[in-house]
């Protein structure tokens, strides 16, 4: 049986390629379980919270967190429901202090085990790595609450070797919209239209997290996959969408245990 027996899901206004209605419907047509939506978790009266926020942004790719005093101009960007898009140059954050503040955020009744929170975000969300000492882009952080960065999953999954190599003989911004125009379609970009879809594989991916205990699957033609490069990440949730045996076995034994 299901672990869980509620999922609510914040949505992220910045991003309207996310079908929330959609999603809500994916999860309730896979599930026996009630799915909730609730607009963006953080209230913008809440100004100590966006300094919080403003503390975890990450200056140093080769450090561990350092927490950052920021100005108020900081503060007030946060508080705006900003198009990461938009900025000349995009913020990164430590996806577990950001986790650490939404946990605060959701109240003690609804803040337990049986209660899955699924933030959605447009922050560019990072952990350490102390095994190569650096951090690195997360398309999603697991746990409770789990957030999903749509910035992530842009960034966090690699382009084609061939972009980078062309990338690398002239970072002038004229040629770097030539080269992603060239290789339009092989790769997520901000604003895609098929988001929505490959956001599916991430929310199966943390359900499964809460109920086994399992991140993600080895196996590349699995939905459960950890895509490292964008090509696998559009295969596994858009072109294949299929669930290897052991995980297909699973999901059809969560899925029937509404009796």
């Amino acid at each position: 049986m299901l672990r869980i027996n509620k999922i609510i899901i914040y949505d992220e206004p910045t991003v309207p390629e996310i079908q929330i209605e959609k999603l809500k419907e994916f999860l309730t047509d896979t599930f026996p379980i009630k799915v909730e939506i609730r607009k963006k978790i953080f209230d913008t009266q809440k100004e100590k919270v966006f300094e919080k926020i403003a503390n975890t942004r990450i200056f140093d790719l080769k450090k561990p967190f350092q927490k950052h005093n920021p100005s108020q101009i900081e503060i007030d960007f946060e508080k705006e429901n900003t198009d990461v898009t938009q900025q000349e140059e995009m913020f990164l954050y430590d996806g577990f202090k950001i986790q650490e503040i939404i946990s605060k955020e959701i109240s003690n009744k609804e803040n337990n085990l049986d209660t899955l929170h699924i933030v959605f975000t447009n922050k560019l969300t990072c952990t350490f790595d102390e095994n190569d000492w650096r951090y690195h882009a997360r398309a999603i952080i697991n746990s409770n609450p789990t957030i999903i960065s749509t910035s992530g999953m842009v960034e966090a999954p690699a382009k084609p070797k061939e972009y980078y190599m062309e990338l690398m003989t002239d970072f002038s911004k004229e040629r770097t919209n030539e080269i992603k125009e060239k290789y339009k379609g092989k790769f997520l970009e901000h604003h895609d239209s098929r988001m929505s879809q490959i956001i599916e594989g991430y929310l199966l991916q943390s359900i499964m997290y809460q109920e086994t205990g399992d991140e993600f699957c080895e196996d590349k033609n699995c939905r459960l996959y950890n895509a490292h490069w964008q090509k696998d990440l559009l295969y596994t949730q858009l072109e294949n969408k299929k669930f290897c045996q052991k995980h297909l076995e699973i999901i059809k034994e969560l899925s029937d245990s509404s009796d």
